[in-house]
């Protein structure tokens, strides 16, 4: 999923569908091409830690603890939530290509 191809709800919910919400926490990034990633947070790595090791990185959201529903196929049904992520994306996305240092969401509605 690319923010640059303008996508849809359906986008957001195969790539929060695709994941297990139970053995680990993960994080939701976009890369300065505009790809969306919601990778697996490695033990005992912070969000911070996976930041550096990304230096493409230009918004990441808080991290989905694992077991929160907040990824999975419950999260990808939930339709306020993938619509406040999707908004959340585009908005972000607009702002991110005027400033330095990488995004950090941690409130969406």
């Amino acid at each position: 999923m690319n923010l640059n191809d303008n996508p849809s709800l359906d986008d957001l919910k195969q790539l929060f569908g695709r994941l297990k919400d139970k053995n680990h926490n993960h994080i939701l990034w976009v890369c300065e091409s505009g790809a969306v990633h919601v990778d697996r947070l490695p033990g005992g790595e912070t969000p911070e830690q996976f930041e550096e090791r990304h230096p493409s990185l230009r918004i990441r959201f808080k991290t989905y603890n694992k077991g929160g529903g907040y990824v999975g196929k419950s999260a990808a049904a939930d339709d306020n939530f993938i619509r406040s992520v999707h908004t959340a994306l585009q908005e972000h996305w607009r702002l991110a290509g005027r400033q330095q240092q990488p995004a950090y969401v941690d409130r969406y509605y």
